[in-house]
């Protein structure tokens, strides 16, 4: 309890306590941990006990070396304690100096490898000096060897020894990777450890080993271990295999499967972003799309639990309910699907007491699109939208009356309000008027051949009651394409709002659309657009108003002239 200057002053006292061999074993142990905590607490004097360094080697090549001796022997280990207690000082001493690292190297080695493994008091040991070895400046194959001494603390029949060597991995998993990686086998045989803590480390540490090299066999056994994993690792490892799936994905169609086979196994325990993150994929992967709507189609058939699998599967046949029905799909099992039997199973998720709210909005948004998608059974999916009129839940009873207004009042304009959705892009943050909103850039251009079929270019924009804006700007830029939007006052409540599109490719792009949707505050007046195509090397403009009307509480769109 001596002040450390005071203690620290009467360093000469420590050093011949310490190194007098002829003191009794007990007196050294207790200089030693004193020493340890002046260096702990003060930089001088651990800048001055560094030159003790060699004598402190000298002194545990001693122990390590000795003989039996009945006084300090315990298991056939000298004096654990004493070695504990030096290994403990050596790190401290060593730790970001290299001169003091590389004079206890040696020691180390020897320490690592003469030490009896089989013993409890051995493993003390020889874990104290993992330890040190990792916390210094060690040689690179001194620290292989320490990671393979925790390798082999894996295989050992303590609970609390592997849990140890587990957590010790886990800290040196970014700066030792590789060698770490060598014991993944062990590693992944931990996932089947009767100890809920042993089973937690040994997941995150499988998942910190995921690489590019090794993503197929270690998702395998991931998914293998979610299936029976318990409750509590069940979103930890969905979580984990979707951040993995999404940085080493070998192929868009195993990261879809992947993604489905979670959704199907977990999806009661998947994040609240799963959904929208696996429609983004499924939209921007257009080659597998009639594969994915066919796949998520038997998934509903087998099972409607899960609820987000549920979700992205309604979301998918709305939009592709096309595909599914052409039965040209050459990547999966043909699968005989009329236009009854998938209303079917929509009607089934819709009355299903398993289906939340939000399922239900999907399930009947993918009726009401797929009355532009088949041709038999459009007054049916009427028939289905005009039941949840008078639904007792609100969200899906104005779902329900909006709807059916566009059968009624804008059946001519159904067809383009209900087309496939554009690519979906991530959102970037964007600053207005010193407020935070979110920038949609949902514009997907692909310059076509001129021999080729036109190729839909379409853009959703959300305007909102903004005035202050910059007079241009551009909105979009890629693959050749860009739009630059400019705005212009008219009047207190009006806006005139103008679109420019040009084309820097060698090839037209023809079937350019524009959609835009408005808050219900705002009263949309759209123009006919200049034209449907970008001319290669050229431009092309479309011009359209809206106005602020606060009174007006129902949007009106006019409809988009291709």
């Amino acid at each position: 309890r001596m002040p450390v200057k005071l203690v620290t002053s009467h360093r000469h006292v420590l050093f011949l306590i310490v190194f007098g061999f002829h003191l009794s074993s007990g007196v050294v142990h207790g200089a030693v941990v004193l020493i340890t905590e002046l260096c702990e607490r003060n930089s001088e004097t651990l800048e001055r006990f560094r030159k003790t360094v060699p004598d402190l080697v000298q002194i545990m090549k001693g122990l390590v070396i000795s003989g039996y001796s009945p006084d300090h022997d315990v298991a056939g280990i000298s004096d654990p304690f004493l070695q504990v207690r030096i290994l403990r000082l050596l790190r401290i001493l060593g730790r970001n100096n290299e001169a003091a690292s590389d004079a206890m190297n040696d020691l180390l080695a020897q320490v690592a490898t003469n030490t009896d493994s089989t013993k409890t008091v051995g493993n003390a040991v020889l874990y104290e000096t993992v330890l040190t070895v990792l916390d210094i400046k060690s040689e690179s194959g001194l620290r292989v060897l320490a990671v393979n001494i925790l390798g082999r603390f894996l295989l050992n029949n303590d609970r609390n020894i592997r849990y140890i060597a587990m957590t010790s991995l886990q800290k040196i998993v970014g700066t030792d990777h590789n060698a770490v990686q060598r014991h993944r086998g062990t590693i992944v045989d931990c996932l089947k450890d009767q100890d809920a803590s042993v089973k937690r480390r040994a997941l995150e540490l499988s998942l910190a080993l995921v690489s590019a090299s090794n993503i197929r066999s270690m998702m395998k056994e991931l998914l293998s271990f979610l299936s029976s994993c318990p409750p509590e690792l069940r979103s930890q490892t969905a979580s984990g295999i979707f951040n993995a799936a999404e940085r080493y994905a070998p192929s868009q169609r195993w990261h879809i499967d992947t993604i489905l086979h979670v959704l199907t196994t977990a999806g009661g325990d998947v994040r609240d972003e799963t959904v929208p993150n696996l429609i983004q994929l499924i939209t921007n992967t257009s080659e597998l799309h009639c594969y994915t709507v066919h796949k998520l189609y038997r998934a509903l058939l087998s099972d409607i639990s899960q609820q987000p699998l549920v979700q992205v599967a309604c979301w998918c046949i709305g939009e592709y309910g096309d595909l599914l029905l052409t039965g040209e799909c050459q990547e999966t099992e043909p699968v005989q699907v009329t236009e009854d039997y998938v209303l079917d199973v929509l009607e089934t998720v819709l009355q299903s007491h398993m289906s939340s709210p939000s399922t239900r909005g999907f399930a009947l948004t993918a009726t009401m699109k797929l009355s532009t998608r088949i041709t038999e059974n459009v007054d049916r999916i009427r028939s289905i939208v005009s039941i949840y009129g008078s639904c007792i839940d609100v969200e899906l009873q104005q779902r329900a009356v909006e709807y059916n207004a566009l059968f009624k009042k804008y059946d001519h304009m159904r067809a383009a309000v209900l087309e496939r959705m554009p690519v979906i892009e991530k959102n970037s943050q964007g600053h207005t008027n010193g407020e935070t909103i979110k920038e949609s850039q949902t514009v997907k251009v692909k310059p076509g051949e001129p021999q080729q079929p036109a190729n839909q270019v379409q853009a959703n924009a959300a305007f909102y009651t903004v005035f202050s804006i910059v007079a241009t700007v551009t909105v979009y830029e890629k693959d050749g394409v860009t739009v630059t939007l400019s705005c212009e006052k008219q009047s207190d409540s009006g806006l005139t709002v103008t679109l420019t599109a040009s084309n820097s490719t060698e090839s037209d792009i023809r079937g350019f659309t524009l959609q835009a949707a408005v808050p219900k505050s705002v009263q949309l007046h759209m123009k006919a657009p200049s034209g449907d195509s970008l001319p290669a090397r050229g431009t092309a403009k479309l011009v359209f108003t809206f106005a602020d009307m606060s009174e007006v509480y129902e949007t009106k769109v006019s409809p988009v002239t291709s």
